[in-house]
């Protein structure tokens, strides 16, 4: 089994979902398969200026932090590590049906032999990092009135580790998804739809719509929405249409996962639904949001929400902005075999615990399943 030391990239990522820099080029080919510092605190009294100021009240940061990245999680095994997937190829081919062709003299063989036509596919890549963290107890007990003021203390830390890998974690579930819109995108087809090119076809006269303002136009918002509920139902259907593999596949409505771009979705229930006395008709279909793809920027503009800038895990390198939503079928990509633990040692010279919050997971894509992209982008 191949496991990947992602901590690294896990580092990088981290900056863009927080806004710390804008969007850039990420190769994601080893994922899927302000305060006052103490010493400048003045800190003496102002009478005679010899005695140290008390805290009156310590107040520890500890909220807790869910995360918003999409739910593929799957489910996860204790031995073993290859993830097999079987498939049926095509579907069967018809024949003759010799009941109502019957000669006189012929003979019909019932025994002949037909093999169906199966194949497997393994997902055997993990990745993996952790994240190190030092405790010690009796150097930091002078700095606290209580037991219960140290164990806040403790348990602040305990909680920003776990915001660390929640982060962290999120990340790599949205590098998961952009993989597969990347590869998406590349391949072509009717499974990547670029909205705007189909709206100008359908209104010519439109000159105004662009890439940029088309999500605070109403009309191209009814077209889109139009669009993203044609293409769901085209899913339900069998087809080799909607997936990069060309293999007989539907997804029926319940197993459809679709997530859009929350700036999208919420102009599409401001611009519509605001003036609209029948909703039903002019309503997105249910869906999860992402506010961005890949990250914020430095400004949570449009073109860095709806952007992605990756080397998929098949070496295409793909830059698109615009995206506005997926449609996929919910064994199109996933996270499975998600271990997270905790390992731990006593340093009895220095008197402090060392513990390592390791994660290990599965990142898989499968383009033999449908998926498709919905994105704009403005056509010379």
């Amino acid at each position: 089994m191949e496991v990947k030391q992602i901590y690294e990239i896990t580092n990088e990522v981290t900056t863009e979902i927080l806004g710390d820099s804008m969007v850039v080029a990420e190769d994601l080919s080893n994922i899927v398969d302000i305060g006052t510092s103490v010493e400048s605190i003045n800190s003496m009294d102002k009478y005679v200026k010899s005695l140290i100021d008390h805290i009156g009240k310590v107040y520890f940061v500890n909220r807790a932090y869910s995360g918003t990245a999409p739910s593929v999680l799957m489910d996860g095994w204790e031995y073993g590590a290859i993830l097999q997937k079987v498939t049926y190829d095509t579907l069967p081919v018809a024949t003759e049906n010799d009941t109502w062709e019957l000669v006189d003299g012929e003979t019909y063989d019932p025994n002949k032999f037909t093999q169906p036509k199966v194949s497997s596919k393994f997902f055997n890549k993990r990745t993996t990092f952790e994240i190190p963290m030092s405790f010690a107890e009796k150097q930091v007990k002078s700095a606290f009135d209580s037991v219960g003021q140290l164990n806040a203390f403790f348990s602040m830390i305990h909680n920003s580790i776990d915001k660390a890998m929640t982060v962290r974690t999120d990340a790599l579930v949205s590098r998961t998804v952009n993989n597969m819109i990347g590869e998406t995108i590349k391949a072509g087809g009717i499974r990547s739809v670029n909205l705007l090119t189909l709206y100008k076809s359908r209104y010519p006269e439109d000159t105004k719509t662009t890439a940029i303002n088309c999500i605070y136009t109403p009309e191209f918002i009814r077209f889109a929405a139009l669009m993203f509920k044609l293409y769901s139902d085209r899913l339900v259907k069998i087809s080799k249409l909607f997936n990069i593999g060309a293999h007989d596949r539907f997804t029926p409505k319940d197993l459809q996962h679709i997530i859009m771009l929350a700036e999208f979705q919420a102009s599409a229930d401001v611009y519509l639904q605001s003036d609209t006395f029948h909703n039903e008709f002019t309503k997105l279909p249910q869906c999860e949001t992402v506010p961005f793809w890949q990250g914020p920027g430095t400004d949570y503009a449009f073109e860095s929400t709806s952007k992605i800038n990756v080397s998929t895990a098949s070496a295409n390198l793909v830059e698109q902005g615009g995206i506005l939503g997926i449609i996929f079928d919910r064994d199109a990509l996933g996270v499975s075999n998600i271990e997270r633990r905790v390992t731990a040692n006593y340093n009895g010279k220095g008197e402090f615990f060392n513990n390592w919050y390791k994660a290990d997971a599965g990142y898989f894509n499968d383009m033999n399943e449908n998926f498709v992209v919905f994105y704009v982008a403005d056509v010379a």
